[in-house]
Formats: structure tokens, sequence, C-alpha cells
């Protein structure tokens, strides 16, 4: 039977994720803190330690990869066709961009899928902190299991 404070320190592990919004990097050292002082404590603790680690390193590489697939489509547009050694002072400056070209198209599609893998993150650790709460061990959808 679960006391709790293990259901109590599971909720504010993944609870913790939430840190990075005041601290940077703080999706990683609120749960890896609180994991790793309470880890040989209680087993579901561990559970739901390993659990909230693992996804947020999963989101970082996911973000990573979206954002290095994005990046040039928005960079790519931005200077076709720019001419940016002609220029004649800030009375005459201004940037044609023209018609939306598939480039863009395919960026701004990245660019939705991270804001609603954003979303979705959120819903995500809300859930397993519900689940935490009520006793119940949680894994996270996507996640790549970097600590087993």
């Amino acid at each position: 039977m679960l006391d709790t404070h293990n259901k109590n320190l599971a909720t504010f592990i993944h609870l913790s994720t939430f840190s990075r919004f005041i601290i940077p990097f703080g999706n990683f050292i609120g749960p890896i803190v609180l994991w790793a002082a309470n880890k040989e404590k209680s087993e579901f603790v561990d559970q739901h330690g390993k659990q909230a680690i693992n996804f947020q390193i999963s989101v970082l590489l996911y973000a990573i990869i979206i954002g290095t697939i994005s990046v040039p489509f928005f960079i790519f547009k931005l200077f076709n066709g720019m001419d940016v050694v002609d220029f004649h002072g800030f009375n005459d400056f201004h940037i044609n961009v023209g018609q939306p070209s598939p480039l863009l198209y395919i960026g701004g599609g990245l660019g939705a899928l991270a804001v609603i893998g954003f979303i979705l993150e959120l819903v995500f650790i809300v859930k397993a902190s519900l689940s935490a709460r009520d006793g119940q061990l949680y894994k996270y959808p996507l996640t790549i299991n970097f600590l087993k």
C-alpha cells in the first residue's frame, strides 16, 4: 500500500517540470533532484521519476529535430529574392516577400506541429501528475526510455 508521502513526491516530480518557466532547464533539474533524493525510498517514486526524466529528454530531442528541420525553410524563404546589397537608406527601405512558397508552408506546418507538441506535453504532464496522486503508474506516450 502506498502512503500519501510517496504519492505526493511522485506528483511533485511531474509538476516540477513546470519550473522551466521560471528557472532555465528547470524541467530537468527539478525532477532529477527530487528523484535522486527519493529513488531508494520507494519503487513508486523511482518509476515516476524515471518516466518524468525520460519524457523531458525525449521532448528535448523531438524539439531539436523539429527545430533543425524547420529553421532552414524559414531562412531560405526570408533571403530568397531579398536584395541585401541595394540599401538606399531608411527612407526607401522595404522588403518584398512576394508569393508564399512551399518552403514557407512546410516550415509553418512544422512550427504548428511544435505548438501542438507543446500543448500535448502540458496535457501529458498534468495527466501523469493526476495518476501519481491517485497512486497509479503512468507511462508517457512517445517516450524513449533512456533510464530503465
